[in-house]
């Protein structure tokens, strides 16, 4: 069929066919015009295709430009920021300066992220020899070693604001030639106080270094970093160029409304009740997998913990009191698969929030002495007469409340080595506010719902809800990672349940229906559903009983000595003080026999759960051999078993009928014991 001409003799275009839109092909990482080395590593790690994040954030990092992303956590971020410094690098040493020189910082937040950013640099960096060189000084070593790793010059450093800026002011870190500046997670650095410390650093860049930061929330907190890093007007009275803000929200809800990988379920349960839930869950297998099980604090836990052991349910508790080392050492066994559960505690997003500061606690006492002193001059003042008495109460009033503050400022300064210390007995305290703004300074030691990589979760449970919906983003953000899928199970608490169980109660609870509110909110501005869990409590009443015994076994020494415990035996497998307990072996008897704990008394039949109490379908799930469950005492008797030994030898039978009965058949002529 001829098509009609146009006027200028072109056949025009067939109406009733319309051309087929063209497809947009999927960039890869070859089209982003990396180095050789980088694309070999990446092979090497399956990487298929970039991510968003990515796709947009390193071609904008390539050209020099500075970036402001955010994206949702397990998009790629760390990647987005490393492969472009990293090929700068390479660029750079491949023509004709090669002098050793850092060109690269990146600041995180945390000191396992640090390590989990250099375990990265370590895999990408694995094609390129000596050409790329990195250190983390974020951890904790004698001054002495990292003075020495850093008179080499890395070309990367990878540390937190507080170290950076103390080896600054040192002279020790040189920024001369620095080149690309990195802040991950950039809303919790701020968070975390560093404010002083970016100020300082930003003071101290030189012109031209390309600025780069990323974090999941990066809402609040722009203004903050646009003021601190891109100031408007500079010293020259120059305009500063503006970031380049990568924002991929909008991608994110689109993503998300047609996207099945997280699966969002809210239970509305007592507060006892939540025991017995996350002991069906687990011992019916109602959810596989590995499985984060998030709660209010660290006692919380152990709580959790003790409870689930009891039916044979093995878990791992994650610790800010412990060393780095040990909570690094348990977040790799659970990737492994050595177990499948972990639980933790989140407060405010920073694990180990119940054990204060220093100078938190120095100020908790200042301020304590001060509304002590305040109330006895108060009552003063009630019982004063009128006049010259008043007065001199007063002047006696304003002096309490100035004098004790002045000391607590003068202690913070005193000893800043005492920050990351943490008692094992510490329970939170609300810390009344004071009239003087004081920075945020929560434990820098450990986070996990934010940096931490937790791989394969199946599941994100919240057995305590989150204060802030914020929050709740990033504990969920632990699962349905690089394409898979995951679950995200929250229990609440209702208004007229809440303290209805005063032994598993906690404050937190009160507020759980604002917050989650507050949660579904934002999760259906983000495309995102939270259903209910369709669940029948009414199948788990045979449930109850066990559950109670079990329970009622969790008492607060039980707690407190598993907390002991842990710590007592990261004391004895610390590598620092192996040289000490060589020294003082009678510290090290003391430590290993300090007392007996108070343990449990697990029942062996916990662990097996009947046929007449599985509700209806319940037995495929537990359909697995678990072995003899016997129901007496597991340890044996030695003495009684030498005696049932002898028993059957024929000795010791005295007034049994039979051969061995008759004096005269047994009699050995030879003596006894002789043959």
């Amino acid at each position: 069929m001829k098509r009609k001409l146009d006027e200028k003799d072109i056949p025009a275009a067939d109406e009733k066919r319309p051309t087929k839109a063209a497809k947009t092909a999927q960039p890869t990482f070859a089209d982003l015009n990396l180095d050789p080395r980088l694309l070999q590593a990446i092979t090497r790690e399956k990487f298929a295709t970039p991510t968003p994040v990515q796709a947009q954030g390193i071609p904008l990092a390539l050209s020099g430009k500075d970036v402001l992303a955010r994206a949702k956590t397990g998009s790629g971020k760390t990647l987005a920021y490393l492969l472009p410094i990293i090929h700068s690098i390479l660029h750079r040493k491949g023509g004709t300066s090669k002098a050793k020189q850092t060109t690269a910082l990146i600041l995180l937040p945390t000191k396992e992220l640090a390590t989990q950013v250099t375990a990265t640099l370590k895999i990408f960096t694995a094609f390129c020899g000596q050409d790329v060189r990195y250190e983390n000084i974020s951890k904790k070593e004698d001054a002495a070693v990292t003075r020495a790793r850093l008179a080499e010059n890395p070309d990367i450093i990878i540390s937190t604001p507080s170290r950076a800026v103390s080896w600054l002011n040192q002279d020790v870190l040189k920024l001369e030639a620095l080149l690309h500046l990195v802040i991950d997670e950039a809303d919790l650095v701020l968070s975390y106080g560093y404010e002083d410390d970016l100020q300082s650093l930003a003071s101290a860049l030189p012109p031209g270094v390309q600025k780069l930061m990323m974090s999941a929330t990066l809402r609040t907190e722009l203004d903050t970093l646009t003021s601190l890093f891109f100031p408007q007007n500079t010293a020259n009275d120059v305009e500063q160029t503006q970031p380049t803000i990568l924002d991929l929200s909008a991608l994110e809800a689109e993503t998300a409304s047609t996207s099945t990988n997280l699966s969002q379920y809210t239970v509305r349960t007592a507060e006892d009740d939540k025991f017995l839930l996350i002991y069906t869950i687990f011992k019916l297998q109602l959810i596989k997998g590995k499985v984060i099980v998030f709660v209010a604090d660290v006692d919380r836990c152990y709580r959790v913990k003790l409870f689930l052991e009891q039916f044979g349910t093995r878990s791992c508790v994650l610790n800010s009191e412990l060393p780095v080392n040990s909570r690094l050492h348990a977040v790799e066994e659970f990737n492994k698969g050595v177990f499948d559960v972990i639980i933790a505690n989140d407060e405010k997003e920073v694990v180990g929030n119940e054990g204060q500061s220093g100078r938190r606690k120095r100020r908790e006492r200042a301020e304590k002495k001060k509304m002590e002193e305040l109330e006895e001059l108060e009552e003063l003042v009630v019982a004063e007469d009128e006049g010259g008495g008043k007065a001199e109460s007063e002047e006696k009033a304003e002096e309490a409340v100035t004098a004790p503050a002045i000391d607590a400022d003068a202690d913070d300064d005193a000893d800043d080595a005492a920050e990351d210390e943490v008692e094992a007995n510490t329970t939170p305290k609300p810390i009344e506010a004071s009239k003087k703004p004081k920075r945020n300074r929560k434990d820098r030691e450990f986070g996990i719902s934010r940096g931490i990589d937790f791989r394969r979760v199946a599941c994100v449970l919240n057995f305590d809800l989150p204060t802030t919906a914020k929050s709740y983003t990033h504990r969920i953000g632990r699962t349905a990672r690089a394409g898979q899928s995951g679950i995200a199970l929250s229990f609440y608490v209702p208004k007229e349940l809440y303290r209805k169980h005063k032994p598993t109660s906690i404050p937190q609870c009160e507020q759980d229906e604002g917050v989650l509110e507050a949660i579904v909110a934002e999760q259906e501005a983000k495309g995102a559903k939270v259903d209910v869990w369709q669940f029948d409590m009414a199948k788990l009443e045979g449930f109850r009983y066990r559950f109670t015994d079990a329970l009622r076994g969790v008492t607060r020494i039980a707690v407190r000595e598993a907390r002991t415990r842990e710590l007592r035996q990261a004391l004895i497998n610390s590598d620092k003080l192996a040289r000490h307990f060589e020294e003082n072996p009678e510290e090290l008897r003391h430590l290993r026999h300090d007392g007996e704990s108070h343990a449990i008394r697990v029942q062996p039949h916990l662990k097996h759960v009947p046929e007449y109490l599985l509700p209806a379908g319940g037995q495929k799930a537990v359909a697995r051999d678990v072995g003899f469950v016997g129901l007496r005492k597991e340890s044996e008797n030695g003495l009684r078993k030498r005696r049932a030994f002898n028993k059957g030898r024929g000795k010791g039978k005295m007034g049994v009928k039979g051969r061995g009965a008759d004096p005269l058949k047994s009699l050995n002529a030879k003596g006894r014991g002789k043959k």
